[in-house]
């Protein structure tokens, strides 16, 4: 499995930020899943980024923890079909319907110090609908929820979660709605590697 150091890493998320360009993000060792975005800000543990979907189009904000990247790509196939279709994306008005670039550009402090705290504190203060990734199943145990009680100590997340059907009469998946309480501590420490904020 490919694997870049922490500093080159830096590097590349680095000049993504600084020319503008998408970038992609590997941190989940299966090569099938992968983040793609813009860089718009870094703390001493997290990347900040806008990040982009398979359609071109805006998907929310990914809190990404820079140890947990394994590699990133600034020059792929891939990256080159989505930065066509961000350009058709924007032609037809549908690149950034949740005017994400404008929350940011009318709030520049969520860019500026801790990112993880700023990204809990605006997902819980407009109820967004958010995804928690941790280090442990890398990717297959993540939480999507709504952040419901925010506290210095601890966050509460209603979540849910997708359980396969033991009956053949009964829909193959379904959603359970269960509630967490993670600890600040928890989310700073290596065992959580990415928050996503997401619109859709």
């Amino acid at each position: 499995m490919r694997k870049e150091s922490e500093s080159e890493n830096r590097v590349q998320l680095t000049m993504a930020k600084q020319q503008g360009t998408l970038i992609e993000v590997h941190n989940l060792p299966n090569d099938d899943y992968f983040n793609v975005g813009f860089v718009v800000a870094f703390d001493p543990v997290f990347c900040l980024m806008i990040s982009i979907d398979w359609d071109g189009k805006i998907n929310g904000l990914i809190a990404i923890r820079i140890k947990s990247i394994l590699y990133t790509e600034r020059h792929s196939d891939y990256l080159m079909t989505v930065s066509e279709k961000t350009k058709v994306a924007h032609d037809h008005n549908y690149f950034d319907i949740w005017q994400v670039q404008k929350f940011i550009d009318n709030h520049p402090k969520i860019t500026q110090g801790n990112l993880l705290s700023n990204l809990l504190n605006d997902s819980y203060e407009n109820r967004l609908p958010v995804v928690i990734g941790t280090e442990k199943y890398k990717g297959s145990d993540d939480f999507t929820g709504i952040i419901t009680d925010l506290t210095p100590i601890k966050v509460t997340i209603h979540y849910y979660l997708k359980l396969e059907s033991t009956q053949k009469d009964r829909s193959r998946y379904q959603l359970w709605l269960f509630f967490t309480k993670i600890s600040f501590k928890q989310l700073h420490e290596e065992r959580f590697e990415y928050f996503q904020v997401s619109n859709s």
